[in-house]
């Protein structure tokens, strides 16, 4: 397991409540740690910068996948051989940081997929299983769960699925582009948290993705 040229890369949007917890437990695992404070209108970026990690700073909410990228570049930047992508609200156990990495040693992406709970908002369940649905007769990539957000990739993998996408439709185009450069992979359970009122990917969001995903194949 090399540490020392994986990066994680953190998202945060007012994330101040958790964020400090998500990077103590992080650092537990991996040093190289990199937050994008996506136009936070409260102190996330003051609390991130206090616990010496890379944060940078979007003056205006840009998006989880504008954020995700802007971080992914830097990563690369660095030299970073591994990346992985986790949520700031505390959703993603750290625990599961060694394990991706000892994994992305056999394949090229490794996703998490949620284990269903009666914890877990009806809407976001059925979400994720039509979005599922299209995207095994789409891409032909049979995920449990194509929303989880917990995910590592190597730095080859990450300059074919780099996406363009701004808003959650990125974790969707990734899937898309992973399939059609036929890139390996591998999925593990994480357990299922809920520590605030649900936010994420809505019934709108889920349209849109699924709109997009069809856009894709047909190469718009």
């Amino acid at each position: 397991m090399d540490k020392n040229s994986t990066w994680i890369v953190i998202p945060a949007y007012n994330e101040s409540k958790h964020i400090s917890e998500v990077i103590k437990k992080t650092k537990r695992y991996c040093q190289n740690i990199i937050v994008i404070d996506d136009g936070s209108k409260d102190n996330t970026f003051e609390i991130a910068k206090n616990l010496k990690v890379y944060v940078l700073k979007n003056i205006v909410n840009m998006g989880k996948g504008a954020a995700l990228k802007t971080g992914c570049d830097f990563a690369i930047k660095k030299k970073s051989k591994k990346i992985i992508v986790m949520d700031s609200d505390g959703q993603h156990n750290p625990e599961h940081i060694t394990k991706i990495i000892d994994d992305l040693e056999k394949v090229d992406i490794m996703f998490s997929y949620r284990k269903f709970s009666k914890k877990m908002p009806f809407i976001l369940k059925f979400g994720n299983i039509m979005i599922n649905k299209f995207t095994s007769l789409l891409y032909g990539l049979n995920l449990k769960d194509t929303q989880c957000g917990f995910r590592g990739f190597t730095d080859k993998a990450y300059k074919k699925v780099r996406w363009n996408s701004t808003s959650y439709s990125m974790e969707s185009e990734m899937i898309a582009n992973a399939g059609k450069h036929k890139l390996t992979y591998a999925e593990f359970p994480i357990e299922t948290i809920y520590s605030d009122k649900y936010k994420g990917t809505t019934m709108i969001d889920g349209i849109k993705i699924v709109c997009n995903m069809i856009k894709w194949k047909l190469g718009g």
